[in-house]
């Protein structure tokens, strides 16, 4: 009987060394280890509480993702700011998914700028603002009704300007490039890619924490509504904006089929009677529009929308980058910063790498258009766009000498109101 009194005991005194050393370890916050992040390419770095492994016990929790939108018009700037997110390592670019809606429900219009009427705009909303929806949430699969030639195993070599995201031309995606490959040209990866599978891209996305898109066929912040107030969906905007005399230079300059007659007002200076006005009031329309909307202060956008203005980014670039970046709450890392400063200090001979390049003096250019347009554009555009230069900030001049002084910014040192 003494045996199986003594494994009693020792039981006993087992069991209360066990019940000590759970009670003195639960007793303590849960610590967890430091993770590496994958995309950060080898950087291991202490991760930050929000970025730890969350558990159901703790208080913090994994954030959500961030659904970045930058609403432009075309020539604007809108691929040079679509550059500083998709150069940030936890963010999925994509480049104007939108454009295989237009071009597929309103082809051949849709290539043009100012050439799509105002119903055919109010028609393409619903189908534009559900794609959106779908790619926020990493649906790749809804861009196969809107794109040509889609393979069995859903491939396709159709995706509008697909080299112009990193990570789709990075593992796993496109295993044609290191994962940790910075700086890969838009061309070599349309070579060396030339085929996307949608569902490896589906994955890539996931992996990612937050999703920035750019459009240029979306007219106005009010437009977006529905998806501000979608609670599966966690968007914010950067309305991009530009001097309308600069955006109408730029065009004239890109879209010459599109702009011919106003390219023959420039050439010649005679105002061609059938001018299609409709092609720069649009412009100035909708920027009023959607900043009259963002400066009455609507609930649903209380937190959700950022004005940027493109001359503002272009004259410190760093700066208002590091000021969006504040705004949407993540932090710019080094790759950003890295790509900032290469691809705004070019010099003049820079501008001849294309009309789609984001390689360029960008101070130069943000005033650029004022040696390129004849007085007489520059005074017409004055008076058909008065009220949104006005309330942006550009300033008038009333004669060419005016216009070509170099010691005069046109640009006021203005502080447009935001509305975080």
């Amino acid at each position: 009987m003494q045996c199986p009194r003594k494994a009693v005991i020792l039981l006993l005194v087992f069991i209360v060394i066990q019940y000590t050393a759970i009670k003195t370890f639960i007793g303590k916050p849960f610590q967890m280890l430091p993770i590496p992040n994958l995309l950060n390419c080898g950087l291991v770095q202490e991760a930050k509480p929000s970025e730890r492994v969350s558990d159901p016990n703790l208080s913090h929790k994994v954030p959500r993702k961030t659904h970045i939108l930058i609403l432009a018009t075309a020539r604007s700037g809108s691929s040079f700011v679509g550059q500083l997110f998709n150069q940030h390592w936890d963010i999925f670019y994509l480049f104007e998914p939108l454009y295989h809606v237009h071009t597929t429900l309103l082809y051949p219009q849709a290539h043009m700028p100012g050439q799509v009427n105002a119903a055919d705009q109010r028609w393409m909303l619903g189908p534009s603002r559900d794609l959106l929806r779908s790619l926020y949430s990493c649906d790749l699969s809804s861009l196969e009704g809107y794109i040509k030639q889609v393979h069995g195993n859903h491939t396709t070599n159709k995706l509008f300007r697909q080299g112009a995201s990193r990570a789709l031309c990075s593992p796993p995606v496109c295993t044609a490039f290191g994962l940790c490959q910075t700086n890969i040209a838009e061309s070599d990866c349309a070579v060396r890619c030339p085929t996307l599978n949608l569902s490896l891209a589906a994955d890539s996305c996931m992996e990612h924490q937050h999703v920035a898109i750019k459009t240029v066929r979306v007219q106005e912040v009010n437009d977006l509504r529905p998806l501000f107030e979608d609670p599966q969906l966690n968007l914010k905007v950067i309305q991009l904006v530009r001097d309308p005399r600069g955006i109408l230079s730029s065009r004239i300059d890109t879209f010459r089929k599109a702009y011919w007659l106003w390219w023959i007002w420039a050439a010649t200076g005679q105002k061609p009677q059938n001018l299609p006005v409709t092609q720069l009031t649009t412009i100035c329309d909708d920027f009023l529009s959607s900043v009259s909307t963002a400066m009455s202060r609507p609930p649903w956008l209380k937190g959700r929308y950022m004005l940027v203005r493109y001359e503002d980014l272009a004259l410190n670039p760093l700066q208002r980058t590091k000021e969006i970046y504040d705004f949407l709450g993540l932090a710019m890392d080094k790759n950003v910063v890295d790509w900032i400063q290469k691809n705004t200090r070019g010099s003049s001979q820079w501008f001849s790498r294309g009309k789609y390049s984001t390689m360029r003096n960008s101070a130069a250019n943000a005033e650029s258009w004022r040696y390129k347009l004849p007085y007489d554009i520059v005074k017409y555009t004055q008076t058909a766009c008065q009220q949104i230069l006005q309330e942006l900030g550009y300033k008038t001049v009333i004669s060419l000498e005016e216009l070509t002084d170099r010691s005069v910014s046109l640009i006021e040192d203005k502080k447009i109101d935001p509305f975080l």
